[in-house]
């Protein structure tokens, strides 16, 4: 499966901390933005990865993430000239994307929790048709809202809708089978100019090939779209990380664990960072793990 990153849009929510940076720059805690996102495609066992932002922004992860080499990585970029809507990706992503599978995920989403490296290995490696991950919230009318039968499968699919049928708003990442580019071909602009990634969803809905997961109790998603959710995020962040010790999407560390690095390119990637708690995190785990 191939992955893609969405990293565009003008961040307007967060002028004017975004006036000349990507929102997905913007730190969460001790990591720029795009790492989350990033970190849930390499748990998912995918290794080859588009990440799409404006003209402008590409050179900045581009100098942040390189070719993706020191991950055990290929990281390659494309452009979004104008902000089109999110199922535009598969369009500008159908060289890359080729004829596999592809996981898309929205580069200001974060996603924590017990599991879910397993759980999106598992749902990569069999999906047909399309996946969608739910996470019950207490305001379902802000959100696109999926409703799931017993076994799993999509049933309703709302955007905002005034009587939600369900509390399981639609997150940010999302797995299709390669159907998905010609599906995104024919979806035509909603009233406000895009390509929706609803209208995609809907035609595997259709299909009867839908599938939705509530990610449930113990889990966190979080969206960093405005000041205050921005901050919260690097409180969350900050919180695990202090109390348990551990570090939540450390790219090095995740492609060392999932064998992507070795523990000497893991000490390498420690040692560049300097006296950082970071890099001193990351050479530890190498040093401990011999």
């Amino acid at each position: 499966m191939k992955g893609i990153v969405l990293a565009g849009g003008s961040g307007t929510r967060l002028h004017p901390l975004t006036h000349a940076v990507s929102k997905q720059i913007l730190p969460v805690y001790n990591k720029p933005m795009i790492y989350y996102p990033l970190s849930a495609l390499m748990l998912g066992g995918i290794r080859e990865i588009l990440i799409i932002s404006t003209p402008d922004h590409v050179g900045l992860f581009r100098s942040l993430l390189g070719d993706g080499s020191h991950l055990g990585l290929s990281i390659e970029y494309a452009e979004q000239a104008e902000a089109n809507g999110i199922a535009e990706a598969f369009l500008i992503g159908a060289e890359f994307t080729g004829n596999d599978p592809v996981a898309l995920v929205l580069g200001d989403n974060i996603f924590h929790g017990p599991g879910f490296s397993k759980m999106l290995h598992a749902e990569a490696s069999r999906v047909d048709g399309c996946v969608l991950f739910g996470y019950p919230v207490k305001d379902p009318e802000r959100y696109g809202v999926g409703e799931m039968d017993a076994d799993g499968r999509l049933v309703s699919l709302e955007e905002k809708p005034s009587a939600p049928k369900s509390n399981l708003a639609i997150t940010g990442l999302y797995l299709y089978d390669n159907e998905v580019i010609d599906i995104a071909k024919n979806v035509r602009p909603s009233a406000r100019g895009e390509l929706e990634i609803t209208d995609v969803n809907r035609v595997y809905l259709k299909r009867k090939k839908a599938k939705l997961i509530s990610l449930g109790r113990g889990f966190a998603w979080l969206d960093t779209g405005t000041h205050d959710s921005l901050l919260q995020a690097g409180q969350y962040v900050q919180v695990l990380e202090q109390r348990q010790g551990v570090r939540i999407a450390c790219l090095e560390e995740i492609a060392f664990r999932m064998g992507y690095i070795d523990a000497e390119a893991c000490l390498r990637l420690g040692e560049q960072l300097g006296k950082t708690d970071y890099g001193q995190y990351l050479m530890d785990i190498a040093i401990k793990s011999h």
